[in-house]
């Protein structure tokens, strides 16, 4: 899903998978190309876990440092797959 995503927005993100950030290593970081006002993303994946979770270690593991030289919003998501459902769960905040 998060790949099909980044083909829907591919003229306006750069894509960055296991990007060192912070004290650990970011799952995906989408970064704006330039001239967009889109906000920056960075997305922890989780599996059997909760999407809360995830979220929190982007946090904690302050994830988004590397964004520190970008001047534009940032958003972070936390999704999680759980295998005995088959169902997806996200959390979403703005920083």
């Amino acid at each position: 899903m998060i790949k099909f995503a980044y083909i829907a927005a591919i003229d306006q993100y750069l894509k960055v998978e296991e990007l060192p950030s912070g004290k650990g290593i970011a799952d995906v970081v989408y970064l704006p190309k330039k001239r967009s006002a889109l906000p920056a993303l960075v997305i922890e994946l989780k599996w059997n876990q909760s999407a809360e979770g995830a979220l929190q270690q982007i946090k904690n593991r302050n994830y988004p440092a590397v964004l520190r030289d970008y001047g534009g919003e940032v958003v972070i998501a936390g999704i999680n797959y759980d295998p005995k459902t088959k169902e997806h769960s996200c959390v979403i905040e703005k920083i």
